[in-house]
């Protein structure tokens, strides 16, 4: 791992893009229909779990990435193969954002562009700021989130003073019952975005003041958690939960309704511009964790030698990830629920288990 150093103002900036991503623009959670919002503060408490599985690790092994973990704890060749898995899982789920940045685009502003051209420049500026080292990502972050927010304040002011709110498509409170919130809750929102914060284990080690991790982690999941609750409840509020289910990026619909004085209007660069800045932090992160895991499984120098090697990979595998945007979402979907669980709690839970057990025996060894 590189010779770097993260302040706490730092890893909330990112933590706190890395959870909005595209959880912000698609319709998250919206299987729980009208209670959506409820679904991700659920899932968010789910979060708060799995962020001490995380935490009692990384106490544990703090100079370790993810990978250094499972050797640690299960052995040099079965830690091995699980950390190849998690490998696969970050390239896949970086794979995954950057086909959605540019679907979003495609389809929202540049529907003449070809989406393979998005895809070369957005990877080639992930690859850049890498490049030149994760302090320098930070810091970038640190900016952006300054502009993330404004945007999102301008957003919000514009659709309220547009008086398209209409807070009766909230209603009624648990029309369905509890069932669907909590099982979307169980298998979906849990997991996406709350659970991926299982890619930082790969960044504390450089944190500067690690007593402060527990503050930072814990108000980016609360605050993150908040505005994906209320985004969701405003697109349910101006567009009706039937045309939130229907649409591919319900934020975007919410933002076009915005109609001042015949001259306020078609603010769709808000929105694609709050998901660049997302993304490109979220994805960002993914692929370093991609690029760390590598070095240290296969024992090279730097990450920097094989940036534009596994780019390369990047850009081959959104292109052919699916035929069309409406399979790349089911793929997503189907991956989140039935696959993720593994690498967000199952793994986790056994690393801390088996540590744990471990721990004991040393303790009567040393008592014996």
């Amino acid at each position: 791992m590189e010779k770097a150093k993260i302040s706490a103002i730092q890893l909330f900036a990112l933590m706190f893009m890395f959870e909005m991503g595209t959880a912000l623009v698609i319709p998250y959670g919206i299987a729980a229909k009208k209670d959506a919002w409820l679904a991700i503060l659920i899932g968010m408490c789910e979060g708060m779990i799995l962020f001490f599985i995380y935490y009692f690790l990384f106490r544990q092994y703090p100079n370790l990435p993810l990978t250094g973990y499972a050797k640690k704890v299960f052995g040099k060749y079965l830690g091995w193969i699980i950390g190849l898995l998690y490998i696969l899982y970050f390239l896949y789920t970086t794979i995954h954002n950057v086909r959605s940045f540019g679907e979003l685009l495609l389809s929202s502003t540049m529907t003449e562009t070809p989406l393979l051209a998005l895809i070369i420049l957005f990877v080639l500026a992930i690859c850049y700021v890498l490049y030149l080292g994760i302090e320098v990502l930070v810091r970038t972050a640190e900016v952006f989130i300054v502009v993330l927010l404004f945007l999102g304040f301008i957003g919000n002011f514009l659709v309220f003073v547009s008086g398209g709110i209409v807070l009766h498509n909230l209603q009624p409170f648990l029309e369905y019952g509890w069932k669907p919130i909590l099982t979307t809750a169980l298998l979906e929102t849990s997991n996406f975005p709350f659970g991926q914060m299982v890619a930082f284990i790969t960044l504390l080690p450089y944190l500067n003041c690690p007593g402060l991790l527990k503050k930072v982690w814990l108000s980016a999941l609360i605050s993150s958690g908040l505005a994906l609750s209320w985004t969701a409840s405003l697109d349910i509020a101006v567009l009706g939960v039937e045309k939130v289910e229907r649409s591919t990026f319900p934020l975007l619909s919410t933002i076009r309704t915005v109609n001042l004085l015949e001259f306020i209007q078609r603010l769709d660069i808000i929105v694609v511009f709050t998901l660049l800045i997302t993304v490109f932090f979220k994805a960002s992160i993914f692929f370093y964790c991609t690029l760390i895991g590598i070095v240290d499984l296969f024992k090279l120098k730097n990450y920097q030698q094989i940036i534009l090697p596994v780019g390369c990979i990047l850009i081959f595998g959104s292109m052919v990830l699916a035929p069309n945007f409406s399979e790349h979402i089911e793929e997503g979907i189907y991956f989140d629920r039935y696959i993720v669980a593994y690498f967000h709690l199952i793994i986790p839970l056994l690393m801390l288990i088996v540590t744990l057990i471990r721990n004991r025996f040393k303790k009567k060894a040393k008592e014996g």
